[in-house]
């Protein structure tokens, strides 16, 4: 099933698009599907067993207090 898609590109980037497109005798629709055909499949994620080292660490810093912005501070300190 074809379905239409808007695009916003440069026009300079067209323009090279439909030369492309006319030396390869395909239209930039074409260039552009021929394209997306080669990314790769998304990855489902896969679950893998924790080990027990992870396992041991599970539910250490409950109830602590730390949270997301204790942790970006303490990366900022290290590393800034």
């Amino acid at each position: 099933m074809h379905t239409k898609l808007t695009l916003r590109i440069e026009e300079e980037v067209i323009e090279r698009a439909k030369a492309y497109a006319r030396q390869s005798g395909k239209s930039v629709s074409q260039l552009v599907s021929d394209y997306l055909e080669m990314l790769p499949q998304p990855r489902q994620r896969q679950s893998r067993p924790t080990t027990p080292v992870v396992q041991s660490l599970r539910g250490v810093l409950a109830g602590s207090g730390l949270d997301e912005k204790d942790y970006r501070r303490y990366l900022e300190e290290k590393y800034l």
